[in-house]
């Protein structure tokens, strides 16, 4: 069996990552396999919380370049995270994986208020949470809330999943000169404002101490890989 190097961790997926082929919205068989790659990681003992972002259905900020009030618009984007919450949990609990969804915004017919505690006491029994709605502010991104969850319950390392396979100088997909970092520290990612995270998260993690491992999300088995010790994507730390 394989041993885990990580006890807690915290998850970032983006919006987009629900989106698969599709333009708009979930794409049912991406939904499936990430939820799949999830029951690994719970059957391997990991507390695995989950912070999920909005912008397959709705952005705030590019909602605010149109003409939206830019808080309204990201009040907006956090409605957009709770569905796509929802949505994670509905095909994690089809496969028996116990979650509980954690919004910091009152919804309480659909999920419950984030409570660090209550969190924390969910991830030791095992439970799947799925944190949504962001910080509950606007003006934040999905990002600074994950940064900051991690903190709050104690996880030992952000695993960002992404469409590439690390951090680049560029992105690879419009540069094919892009240089690949494997390691790297918070402080070269902000002074090249590389697009790990946003700057608020960098910072935040820089702080604190929080290790940021970015991923592709796209090839099986990258997530377990990962918390079996195993190198995969980059890695952002403070040396």
């Amino acid at each position: 069996m394989d041993t885990p190097r990580y006890k807690r961790i915290l998850l970032k997926l983006s919006g987009e990552a629900l989106l698969g082929r599709q333009t708009y919205g979930t794409d049912p068989d991406v939904v499936k396999y990430l939820a799949e790659e999830i029951v690994q990681i719970r059957d391997m003992g990991v507390e695995l919380a989950i912070v999920i972002g909005g912008g397959n259905i709705y952005r705030g900020v590019a909602a605010s370049v149109n003409g939206i009030d830019r808080s309204a618009a990201d009040y907006m984007g956090m409605l957009a995270t709770i569905i796509n919450g929802l949505t994670l949990q509905d095909a994690l609990e089809k496969r028996g994986v116990f979650t509980r969804v954690m919004t910091a915004i009152e919804i309480p017919r659909l999920a419950e208020l984030y409570i660090r505690r209550r969190a924390i006491r969910h991830l030791e029994k095992g439970r799947v949470v799925i944190l949504v709605a962001g910080t509950g502010n606007p003006y934040f991104t999905t990002d600074t809330a994950a940064a900051l969850r991690a903190m709050e319950v104690n996880a030992e390392v952000i695993l960002k999943a992404t469409k590439v396979d690390g951090i680049y100088s560029a992105d690879p997909l419009k540069n094919p000169q892009a240089k690949k970092y494997e390691q790297i520290n918070y402080l070269q990612v902000l002074q090249e404002g590389l697009k790990v995270m946003d700057a608020t998260a960098i910072s935040l993690c820089m702080e604190n101490k929080m290790p940021i491992i970015v991923f592709s999300l796209h090839k099986a088995g990258n997530i377990k890989r990962i918390i079996c010790g195993e190198h995969i994507g980059s890695k952002v730390l403070g040396e």
